[in-house]
């Protein structure tokens, strides 16, 4: 069996090369790939790639995520979160084949303390938020078979993260500033890509499994408790720093104004996921200080 992803060398993508190699020969792209195109603002080359490629199992974790940036390029954004996702979706339905795809929690306007789920009713509240929807609503009406995995606060041991840049930071000055009154669950991408795999495998054996699920980590924190608990654990470690967690002061989300709204509400209910699949998700304090004892 064949399987194609697209966006290899993204934090998700990084993560999905492991734990995809065990589920068939796996044709692992991004934008810059010259064999195939794996670049989703081409679409027409995108639909050769599939239609070349004839996988059995499709994943994308290829996206415009750069959330402030999609307020200045609407249409960008719109090509390669909404357009190319129909694109794929489209070829997988005339191969017959399991697209997995991934979303977020900016569909919801981030009201209320509750954590949403699957059919509650979308809001989003910036361009990126809406190109995903719309990249989702897509998928659904292509008539494919699929997963659309909804994640929140997304991070990976490779590349730059907000732990790191906290580090950094605390490492430099004598106190720190972090929001406080946004709320979600820090996922790690090794996370994400164990999940879509197990999810993957069951989906084409059971095909009535396909659909829309939210995953993420299990628990809630924001980000000032995330930061406070990232220069805790490495003070425990042995890391010398400037601020520690008691150095880590709380301000609203207005005290940072960027071009994009973000929501206050980010928290995720899982459950469905978790029964449908037989899955247990780790809290999220357990996946940060395993990528934090890898990188310290």
């Amino acid at each position: 069996m064949k399987v194609l992803l697209l966006g290899k060398n993204g934090q998700v993508g990084w993560e999905l090369q492991r734990s995809l190699s065990v589920v068939g020969e796996l044709v692992a792209l991004d934008r810059h790939s010259t064999d195939h195109c794996g670049d989703l603002a081409q679409l027409e080359a995108l639909r050769d790639t599939v239609r070349a490629v004839r996988p059995k199992l499709i994943v994308n974790a290829a996206a415009h995520t750069a959330v402030d940036k999609a307020e200045a390029e609407p249409e960008r954004a719109q090509l390669i979160n909404a357009q190319a996702p129909g694109v794929l979706a489209e070829e997988a339905a005339r191969l017959g084949a399991l697209l997995v795809h991934y979303s977020t929690d900016y569909v919801f306007d981030g009201s209320g303390e509750r954590p949403w789920q699957e059919q509650d009713a979308t809001g989003p509240l910036s361009v990126y938020g809406r190109s995903k929807l719309a990249g989702e609503q897509a998928i659904q009406a292509s008539g494919c078979t699929h997963l659309i995995l909804r994640t929140s606060w997304v991070y990976g041991a490779r590349g730059g993260n907000f732990a790191k840049t906290m580090l950094r930071l605390a490492g430099e000055r004598e106190r720190l500033t972090v929001i406080d009154d946004q709320f979600g669950a820090p996922t790690s991408a090794e996370l994400l890509a164990d999940v879509t795999a197990h999810a993957a495998r069951s989906t084409l054996l059971h095909p009535e499994r396909a659909g829309l699920y939210h995953c993420a980590a299990a628990g809630e924190t924001s980000w000032n408790g995330y930061a406070r608990l990232v220069l805790a654990h490495a003070q425990a470690r042995g890391r010398t720093l400037k601020a520690g967690p008691e150095q880590v002061d709380r301000v609203p989300t207005s005290g940072f104004p960027t071009p994009a709204r973000r929501p206050n509400n980010s928290r995720l209910d899982c459950r469905k996921l978790q029964t449908t699949f037989r899955l247990h998700l780790p809290p999220w304090q357990q996946g940060v200080a395993r990528m934090l004892d890898e990188t310290l």
